[in-house]
């Protein structure tokens, strides 16, 4: 099956309590929203847009060329400022929108078709997203990581910040939160990290704002279990290798330019 026709929409807030204006932090002389805009580029997008609340990030995608459009201040998440931007581009019910996070400046396009791919041989699923094995039991006790189980479809079961599944004979005797020094054993059966890279048809991102906001998001703080609570289905491609990292603090930032400087050191003039 041939790459479908689809459209990068990548949501950008100014706001950041744990680094403030993240999109406009410098990498290799360019905004980072210019970064993550670059690598969406790279892939089979027929379109690239920046989803934005505020003007500075706007005017500094202009001015790399980069379109941007400005959406209201007041969404709630970032799937209803998608669904706000479905609406201004007039996208049909079927179209694919692939929303890439404006802090993964170093995610590979190929995964981004990849996704895009995945929901359009799924028509059952009105979500696709991705994942990939875990190697690290901290990780999986993490609750900053989150985990997903599938069925024996590549169908989301259910998305959580709490080690699922869970090793019932492995972990029996293992606190809910080890320590680093604790010796865990991973279990058998693989633990899925979500990767926050989603798909989705454009029908589904505008009827999706009207959707009541479910019990187990709030509890877990995770807004595709709204989608799941109400019945949708969320096909995960899962890849064997962790994602390139993305950005939430200013250690995150270092690393990201060190390796953006390495990736460019490599390629030459």
């Amino acid at each position: 099956m041939s790459i479908p026709a689809f459209t990068v929409v990548i949501p950008a807030r100014l706001a950041s309590t744990r680094l403030p204006n993240k999109p406009l932090a410098d990498i290799g002389g360019h905004p980072m929203i210019v970064r993550v805009a670059e690598r969406a580029h790279a892939s089979s997008a027929r379109r690239t847009v920046v989803a934005t609340d505020a003007a500075a990030v706007a005017e500094a995608c202009a001015a790399h060329g980069v379109e941007a459009v400005i959406t209201r201040a007041d969404h709630p998440s970032g799937t209803d400022r998608l669904a706000e931007v479905a609406t201004l581009l007039g996208l049909a019910d079927d179209d694919i929108v692939v929303n890439v996070q404006g802090d993964e400046p170093l995610i590979d396009p190929n995964l981004i078709d990849e996704v895009a791919l995945y929901l359009a041989a799924h028509p059952d699923c009105a979500i696709a997203t991705a994942a990939h094995p875990l190697d690290d039991v901290a990780e999986v006790f993490n609750p900053n990581v989150v985990k997903v189980v599938c069925d024996n479809l590549g169908r989301a079961l259910y998305f959580s910040r709490a080690p699922i599944p869970w090793a019932r004979d492995a972990w029996t005797a293992v606190p809910t939160q080890p320590a680093a020094s604790a010796t865990v054993p991973l279990p058998a059966m693989p633990v899925l990290r979500h990767i926050g890279l989603y798909a989705y048809r454009a029908g589904f991102l505008r009827r999706f704002p009207t959707l009541a906001v479910a019990p187990i998001e709030q509890t877990e703080a995770l807004e595709q279990l709204r989608a799941m609570w109400h019945g949708e289905r969320i096909g995960v491609l899962v890849t064997a290798a962790a994602p390139a990292p993305g950005v939430d603090t200013q250690a995150d930032l270092e690393r990201v330019r060190a390796l953006w400087a390495g990736s460019v050191a490599q390629e030459g003039p």
